[in-house]
């Protein structure tokens, strides 16, 4: 028997549709509300990334955290069944992500397994040093069917705090901090794909993801391409507070990376209006890729919105020195330095590149830089 009763959510003015918060205006299966934040220092040490989803017509939410310290991944995964207060208790099983202030504060936290004292935990005050920022709308078809439609909005600042691991602390002062919010629909593992799948094969896939904290102002460049070249995504927006945002143009990246991968080591990025050019250098400090530990695609063991079963929670370690096939199929979080018009910034830039890529001379699936 279906419980249709009002849930708390209801009381407050933010309904969009003559329905209850518990239900979203759609009955897409991948109907989905998550968001991710970086948290790094400014050497290459240590990379902490963490999320959290919620998956209403599913009926999942799930969290996670990794952690890069030196060639090991610490991983904590959770996930359980969709409570009617998990849209306001951001919180599955040791993973909590608390909303102090909307857009300006947040604590972030893992408990620590009472069974290995040694195991990744952490509390972290995040907080925004810039206004959120709006990226462009994103939207994906195969054939005649929307695969993907996503709003998102992205913001930086600074962290503080302590993570726990292997017997160490860490101690989190001033390092810098990204996020990420999005909601819409996003493909989740468990659908066949049909007739437009077979006749519409993904050929290839070029994406650049790139928030980086000044201490002054916040910069964020967004570039998807597909096979050809053809750009389906664009974005390079200036941040600074009390101006109105600066548009830079069409971003032009040169990315060098290790040979015989797709593994970035550094990249220079183009920007500008009319009136002064500009160039992003981009110093890669340490790698996170997302289909370890995190549950992005092509992981094979957990992936997000999957169904683990109630109060199920998972913590693993990733030797980086011995060979992920998978991981170079999927996304990477690359913690860097960034030089822009004489100013030092620290963010994430976040790279995949898969099959063919003719601006880049990738071939195949296959092909690797020389």
């Amino acid at each position: 028997m279906t419980d249709d009763r009002p849930v708390p959510l209801d009381e407050y003015p933010v309904h969009q549709v003559p329905l209850s918060m518990k239900y979203v205006a759609t009955g897409d299966r991948n109907a989905y509300d998550r968001c991710i934040f970086h948290v790094l220092d400014h050497e290459g040490h240590a990379l902490l990334i963490l999320g959290l989803g919620v998956y209403p017509n599913l009926g999942v939410i799930d969290a996670y955290a990794t952690l890069r310290l030196g060639d090991t991944l610490h991983a904590v995964r959770a996930s359980d069944a969709l409570r009617e207060d998990s849209r306001t208790e951001l919180t599955v099983r040791p993973l909590r992500i608390l909303v102090e202030r909307p857009l300006r504060e947040f604590v972030l936290s893992c408990e620590a397994d009472p069974g290995d004292p040694d195991g990744l935990s952490y509390e972290i005050n995040w907080t925004a040093d810039f206004p959120a920022l709006w990226e462009p709308h994103h939207l994906q078809r195969r054939g005649g069917r929307l695969t993907l439609e996503g709003r998102r909005f992205v913001q930086a600042g600074h962290c503080d705090g302590w993570i726990r691991v292997g017997g160490r602390e860490l101690r989190v002062q001033g390092w810098t901090g990204t996020r990420d919010r999005s909601w819409g629909v996003r493909p989740v593992p468990g659908e066949e794909g049909g007739r437009f799948a077979e006749e519409h094969p993904a050929e290839g896939f070029h994406w650049i993801w790139c928030p980086v904290r000044f201490e002054d102002r916040f910069l964020m460049v967004i570039v998807q391409e597909d096979a050809d070249g053809h750009r389906s995504l664009n974005d390079a927006t200036l941040v600074r507070p009390g101006r109105r945002d600066r548009q830079l143009g069409w971003p032009q990246p040169e990315i060098t990376y290790r040979p015989g991968t797709r593994h970035p080591e550094r990249a220079l990025i183009h920007l500008g209006d009319l009136r002064k050019p500009m160039e992003l250098e981009v110093e890669v400090l340490t790698s996170s890729p997302l289909a370890l530990g995190a549950g992005y695609p092509p992981a094979d063991d957990w992936q997000h919105g999957t169904w683990q079963g109630r109060d199920w929670t998972d913590r693993r370690t990733y030797d980086l020195t011995e060979p992920h096939p998978l991981a170079a199929f999927g996304v990477t979080d690359h913690a860097a330095r960034f030089r822009l018009d004489g100013r030092l910034g620290h963010g994430i830039f976040e790279h995949g590149s898969f099959g063919r890529h003719d601006p880049s001379g990738f071939t195949g699936f296959d092909s690797v830089a020389p």
